[in-house]
């Protein structure tokens, strides 16, 4: 698979975010405004810069962000999340800025050696017990920031540690799976012997975000990945393989049926791979649109950041829809600290930092910010 040459350069924002919401003095500066704009701020742009407010006041000494009571539980994997969640609203680690500063400590945490070696093999998810979950989002994360004006000795330790990631990503996926239809997927550790859906989406996106980034990803591993991804989608098959049901969506294991946050993910998994209009893509897409998205789905954030994102990689009447559902769903649930807090009981437990993060990366769609989502 050949890298594609071009990340998109995104103009630094002038932003005095945080001097803004303290004092109210200062119009804040969304994204997608232009600086001789300031005061064109819709609801969404208001939200979103609460939201990443509150994210710079979780920050840690250390440059973490993670729940004050959650710390050294998934530490990796929740200050990646909010790294790319700052940069999917057009922050970048060289903006002299409250939020470049968190963005470049965050990077600098990230990229701390494991005291026990771990990470010498690549392995991301080791030190904090966040296991392949934390090593596809860290990869993921520190990826995508190539291109975004980290300093030289930045880029160049993102580059060896996310090449060192990436290989061991690969590794993971030849191990030998006790199931066939677990082939070309990844599961909780390297060396899982079988895969499900979740876990595998966030190694398909560090994966091309890797290759994006100009790093080395062999072209038979993407289409190891997504033949996985299609054999989850629940549907009977003609005798070519084709799927027959045009209105269903991938489950979390294959023969499983599907869920909204599985749908969401396999249909923004299978598009970043460039699969755009195979039927398990149309099918997905169709399914979710007619789905009642509603705040006490399981696993909501997760879903609808995939969801949101997915379906505006649809376009069309797909984008307008999941767009509207999104916003009329988050902007009503924010709370005062501009933070979310899940309904369902497990992303309750993941924290706030978590389901801000996610809101932050589900509203962004009107922003196009992050690379991964302009391929």
């Amino acid at each position: 698979m050949s890298p594609s040459p071009n990340r998109r350069i995104i103009i630094p924002l002038c932003s005095l975010l945080t001097v803004a919401l303290l004092f109210g003095s200062l119009p804040a500066i969304a994204a997608d405004v232009p600086a001789t704009s300031p005061g064109r701020l819709d609801r969404v742009d208001t939200s979103v810069n609460r939201a990443v407010a509150y994210l710079l006041s979780e920050q840690d000494k250390d440059g973490a962000i993670v729940d004050e009571d959650k710390r050294m539980n998934n530490n990796n994997p929740m200050t990646a999340l909010a790294l790319m969640a700052m940069a999917s609203v057009g922050h970048q680690p060289a903006d002299q800025s409250p939020e470049g500063t968190a963005m470049r400590r965050a990077i600098n945490y990230l990229l701390v050696p494991d005291n026990q070696g771990r990470d010498r093999e690549g392995y991301l998810g080791g030190r904090d017990g966040s296991r392949m979950y934390g090593h596809g989002i860290c990869t993921l994360a520190l990826t995508e920031m190539l291109g975004m004006g980290v300093n030289k000795d930045q880029d160049r330790q993102i580059r060896e540690r996310c090449q060192k990631a990436v290989e061991l990503i690969l590794r993971s996926q030849r191990v030998k799976k006790y199931d066939a239809r677990f082939e070309g997927g990844w599961r909780y550790t390297p060396e899982s012997g079988d895969s499900d859906l979740s876990i595998t989406v966030w190694q398909v996106m560090a994966l091309r975000s890797a290759n994006n980034a100009g790093l080395r990803v062999p072209k038979e591993a993407i289409d190891f990945a997504v033949s996985y991804l299609r054999r989850s989608y629940d549907s009977p098959r003609d005798t070519t393989g084709r799927p027959t049901n045009l209105r269903s969506g991938c489950a979390y294991q294959p023969g499983q049926s599907p869920r909204y946050a599985t749908a969401a993910a396999g249909l923004l998994a299978l598009q970043v791979c460039g699969q755009y209009d195979v039927p398990e893509v149309i099918g997905s897409a169709e399914w979710l649109r007619a789905l009642k998205v509603n705040y006490d789905e399981k696993w909501f954030f997760y879903g609808t950041y995939y969801y949101s994102q997915g379906m505006q990689k649809r376009g069309g009447d797909f984008a307008d829809v999941a767009r509207q559902n999104t916003e009329r769903i988050l902007l009503a649930t924010q709370t005062a600290d501009g933070s979310w807090t899940g309904t369902d009981g497990q992303e309750r437990g993941a924290g706030r930092v978590y389901c801000t993060a996610l809101a932050i990366l589900s509203l962004s769609v009107k922003y196009h910010f992050l690379p991964i989502y302009q391929h």
